[in-house]
């Protein structure tokens, strides 16, 4: 933790440059685009399959929980790495380099941050959860729709019946087609709760997008069984704290895309020539390269600073989170439609990499909040007057 007052450690630790030398190798070698491609082709959901595909790759899941992705925001006290968000920004960077189909983003941050949030207030024991989560054995999703900011409160689409048990659907669900356990956000007369549903209990349909290395799925409830973790302002302060985190984590995610994106840009431009010329070479793409460049630069400090003031559980985090949406967003489009287009002919076909991390691209922009409502809630939060 840092002293108050004092500024953040922007910088990369020896510790994360170690596990992105790790990861990085990992996926090269488990993930390439090559492999990706392959598997997203394979998706049974483009085929009209009966038996759609969960949309993750197994093998590449199991050697991230070899390396001990699931469980590095997890305290070793609860069966976890006992590192921080920041240790899960970097491997979210990788993912996003890599656009690997894993429940990264629905288990290891969103499932896991709500959890963590009801073990710290201490109303549910859910310290079996987490090590199964860390462990690998299982995976969650927090059962809220994808495009859901931190500023909002997802509790009305599920309902407590006087029983106890769970009704409702929630659409659009990240990860929850591979997840064992769901965590639900619903109302009931005493207000607001977070509860555990076993995935078994629900109907889990999956459905074809935009992405297809990130599942989503609908996800009915229908008098389900399910057991409360919090209620009240607990249970709205851990589901606020995951989402703040979610869209922390995800501005990563979004670097790790834009900094590829303009990697395979850059060599494309230095092997091509046009007139005896590389086309690196030409002043109007040597001026997008670089307003590019600068852009993602920016949108490495933000979204830097925002895993840190996570990984400290500071009171800034949530501006830090948005702030980070709000610029680091769009730099991922834009570094995707550019690597697209100055590819030529070539960036718009199938056999090339591009249409993957335009899409990544596209779907992360929607995901946690666009960048105009992480703007809008900035606003709120530095409480600047509207128009």
């Amino acid at each position: 933790m840092s002293n108050p007052g004092e500024a953040p450690a922007l910088l990369y630790t020896e510790d994360e440059d170690e596990l992105r030398t790790t990861v990085r190798k990992f996926l090269a070698d488990r993930a390439s685009w090559q492999a990706v491609l392959a598997f997203t082709e394979a998706d049974p959901l483009i085929h009209q399959s009966t038996h759609p595909s969960p949309r993750r790759d197994d093998k590449v899941w199991r050697g991230l929980v070899e390396v001990g992705v699931p469980g590095l925001a997890v305290p070793e006290s609860l069966g976890g790495a006992g590192a921080s968000w920041r240790e899960v920004a970097v491997v979210a960077e990788e993912l996003g380099r890599a656009v690997a189909p894993t429940p990264f983003l629905g288990s290891t941050v969103l499932a896991t941050a709500a959890l963590l949030g009801v073990h710290a207030v201490g109303e549910a024991d859910v310290a079996g959860t987490l090590g199964e989560l860390a462990a690998g054995t299982q995976t969650a999703a927090l059962a809220v729709p994808v495009s859901t900011a931190p500023s909002e409160g997802p509790f009305g689409t599920v309902t407590v019946a006087a029983d106890g048990t769970l009704g409702g659907t929630v659409t659009s669900v990240a990860d929850a087609a591979t997840a064992a356990v769901l965590i639900v956000p619903a109302a009931g007369d005493a207000g607001p709760g977070l509860y555990l549903v076993a995935a078994a209990d629900a109907r889990v349909e999956p459905f074809l997008t935009l992405d297809l290395t990130r599942g989503l799925a609908n996800v009915t409830l229908e008098g389900a069984p399910a057991r409360l973790l919090a209620a009240g302002e607990p249970a709205a302060a851990a589901l606020s704290g995951a989402l703040v985190t979610g869209a922390a984590v995800l501005a990563s995610e979004q670097l790790g895309v834009a900094e590829r994106c303009l990697e395979l840009t850059v060599e494309h431009l230095r092997s091509r020539y046009q007139f005896g010329r590389p086309l690196g070479s030409f002043q109007g793409l040597k001026h997008r390269l670089a307003d590019l460049w600068v852009a993602i630069a920016q949108a490495r400090a933000t979204a830097r600073y925002a895993a840190d003031r996570v990984a400290e559980q500071d009171e800034d985090a949530a501006v830090a989170a948005a702030v980070a949406q709000a610029h680091g967003s769009p730099v991922a489009v834009r570094a995707a439609e550019e690597c697209v287009q100055m590819h030529g002919g070539l960036g718009f076909t199938w056999e090339h990499p591009a249409h993957l991390y335009l899409k990544r691209a596209r779907s992360d922009a929607l995901a946690l909040g666009t960048a105009d409502r992480h703007r809008s809630h900035l606003g709120e939060l530095v409480d600047l007057p509207p128009g």
